[in-house]
């Protein structure tokens, strides 16, 4: 298992990519999201949408997302952050998160797993 240290270090440049991300579509269309970041936690403000949440859970050594549509746990796996039951890659879970619960199109990369 990987120590806490490196886990924090990993999933805070996953939240910075996830940042970026949003920041570039919403430098380069008319998408209107904030977002903040704050000791782990990502918070993306969707508007009408509600809020969608990313965070790193160091005891288990994932990152959470809470959605309206539920809550989901991700865990390295073979290089990438997978969907702990549907092994969805985690910038494609949130990509498809986005699109429903703010009706926008952002595609998220597929995250740094190291």
């Amino acid at each position: 298992m990987m120590r806490e240290s490196e886990f924090v270090a990993v999933t805070d440049r996953v939240l910075a990519a996830i940042g970026a991300a949003l920041d570039a579509a919403i430098d380069s269309s008319d998408v209107d999201l904030d977002w903040s970041l704050n000791d782990g936690v990502l918070s993306i403000d969707c508007g009408a949408g509600g809020k969608l949440v990313v965070n790193r859970h160091v005891p288990n050594r994932e990152i959470w997302v809470a959605a309206r549509s539920g809550g989901f746990h991700f865990r390295l796996d073979a290089g990438s952050w997978r969907d702990t039951r549907s092994g969805q890659e985690l910038g494609a879970a949130l990509t498809g998160l986005l699109g429903l619960q703010a009706q926008v199109t952002i595609a998220i990369p597929v995250l740094p797993a190291i």
